[in-house]
């Protein structure tokens, strides 16, 4: 049992708890931005993950802009938030995760039940005023998570936010990987495991390399909720398995890629 990295992060997550409710409300919007970048940077260190993101191999950032990422850990929020600290769209039932799942909300989490076709319509016109007001959101639209080499396919109802806003939307393919690049299943959170057995499997893993990849953003000014989920996906598989079989997934209408940075 890694008792040293399981206390230490349990101390982590205190100070994170003391932080948001004591500092958080006489901070400004950079100030919390700061905090959380500096705070999930600290996190995926303690839980061994060395972030891999080279600024300058990877596609511009473009702002405003939906974020999209495939979706593998809890983690995942944040070694994001260690590059662009965001507002993330979750669901519900991380609320209740000990620590985390208060943690999460009070940094900003949007969270949505699943199934709820009115919590959609509700957090869908959330994120269009979230975007309006300038703040960066991000979702993952598989809406659950998958194992590693898999790309679920992806909700298509929370794209209109970016179609309704006006902006492009900018995907992210996210991986775990070994010393060797293969992929790490220890990152894997799936199936019936707790959150507490994942905690231990990653820091137990001996070291885990995260691989972000920013790529091109994709107009949606006279675009489809639905083309832009396929075109999206087809993005991130590409990256992360050159092999994806996307018989049943035909390819959407090519897009214009051109977007000028705002």
């Amino acid at each position: 049992m890694p008792v040293f990295p399981l206390a230490r992060l349990g101390v982590h997550l205190f100070v994170g708890l003391w932080k948001t409710a004591v500092l958080f409300p006489w901070l400004n919007d950079q100030g919390r931005e700061r905090r959380i970048q500096r705070w999930s940077h600290q996190l995926v260190e303690i839980c061994g993950i060395h972030m891999s993101f080279d600024a300058s191999q990877q596609a511009e950032p473009v702002s405003p802009a939906l974020i999209i990422c495939n979706h593998i850990s809890w983690l995942d929020i944040f070694v994001i938030n260690t590059i662009h600290p965001c507002r993330f769209v979750a669901k519900s039932d991380i609320r209740n995760w000990p620590l985390i799942g208060w943690l999460c909300d009070k940094t900003g989490t949007i969270f949505i039940a699943r199934g709820k076709q009115s919590d959609v319509r509700r957090i869908y016109a959330g994120l269009v005023k979230s975007i309006h007001d300038g703040e960066r959101v991000a979702f993952f639209p598989e809406g659950t998570t998958a194992p590693q080499g898999t790309v679920l396919p992806f909700h298509a109802n929370l794209f209109e936010a970016a179609i309704e806003a006006q902006v492009p939307v900018q995907p992210y393919a996210l991986r775990y990987v070994d010393d060797e690049g293969q992929m790490h299943y220890a990152a894997d959170f799936i199936g019936d495991m707790t959150f507490v057995e994942s905690v231990i499997a990653i820091v137990k893993s001996g070291g885990i390399k995260a691989e972000l990849i920013r790529l091109p953003a994709i107009p949606t000014l006279g675009a489809h909720r639905r083309e832009l989920a396929v075109t999206t996906r087809e993005m991130i598989s590409a990256v992360l398995s050159p092999a994806f079989d996307i018989e049943d997934n035909p390819p959407a209408p090519v897009l214009d890629r051109t977007i000028v940075t705002q």
